[in-house]
């Protein structure tokens, strides 16, 4: 196995509407395998585009990205869909789909032009479905979920494809306590089972729940990155949100408290 990180970027520049007007500027990091990474920031960071490059959804007008040590674009487009699972911050759910069926679609990138899903594409699913808790509703109509239940649902359709790198783009926005516990202890999960998991917030508290790794990042640029305990601290989270917080540890977790 490559011992070198999962993820790099090197010098990486990208926008939308010219030079004049970057969204991410001269960007470089490295994003550990089999960890837990939160790319953290204030909105309009950067966060959601730096994981649509990652992704290869966009490409960089200048540096370079490596995936697993690999140049980027040396990858085919499935190629890429079976190594990298997204879960997006917006999702549309197909009406009239169960449950299991939303995640079989994960199983697109093992299939051929209008080939069906079958034993092996179906106990992947099934697999994704225990392990995002939801099993019990296999045969439920997406439209019937909670929430919560929904934002799992598209947790499992993504590791039916059986990702090395799994994305998620503010997973626990809109959730409750609950279910935003749930969902951060799925990814926890995974990571511990060898997934490189990257995941963008606004909310440094929920990234202090379940990182190893945290990116800071202010106005498309890094203010620094790290494993948790070196770099979540008062000075850097000021830096990244432009206003004074203080970090306290309850039950030996850190929590972030703006002053």
């Amino acid at each position: 196995m490559n011992p070198g990180p999962m993820i790099s970027l090197a010098g990486v520049h990208f926008s939308y509407d010219g030079p004049d007007q970057p969204v991410l500027r001269d960007l470089s990091l490295a994003i550990p395998r089999a960890a837990v990474t939160a790319i953290l920031g204030p909105n309009g960071s950067g966060k959601t585009t730096l994981l649509s490059l990652i992704l290869g959804m966009l490409s960089p007008q200048e540096g370079t990205i490596r995936i697993d040590g690999r140049i980027q674009a040396d990858y085919s487009r499935r190629a890429m869909s079976r190594l990298m699972g997204l879960v997006p911050q917006e999702e549309s759910y197909p009406f009239g789909f169960s449950v299991l069926e939303y995640v079989l679609l994960g199983r697109a990138p093992y299939l051929g032009l209008l080939e069906r899903p079958g034993p092996v594409d179906v106990q992947a699913a099934w697999k994704a479905l225990e392990t995002a808790g939801l099993a019990a509703l296999s045969q439920r109509p997406i439209p019937s979920l909670s929430g919560g239940e929904r934002q799992l649902a598209t947790v499992a359709r993504a590791l039916a494809q059986e990702p090395s790198v799994l994305l998620l783009d503010e997973p626990t926005a809109h959730l409750d306590l609950s279910n935003r516990r749930c969902v951060l202890d799925v990814i926890r999960a995974l990571s511990d089972g060898g997934v490189t998991a990257v995941l963008t917030t606004h909310d440094p508290n929920a990234a202090a729940a379940v990182a190893d790794h945290v990116v800071l990042m202010r106005q498309g640029q890094l203010v620094a990155a790290g494993p948790v305990e070196m770099v979540f601290n008062a000075a850097n989270l000021s830096a990244t949100y432009g206003l004074p917080v203080e970090v306290v540890r309850v039950h030996g977790r850190p929590i972030v408290l703006a002053l």
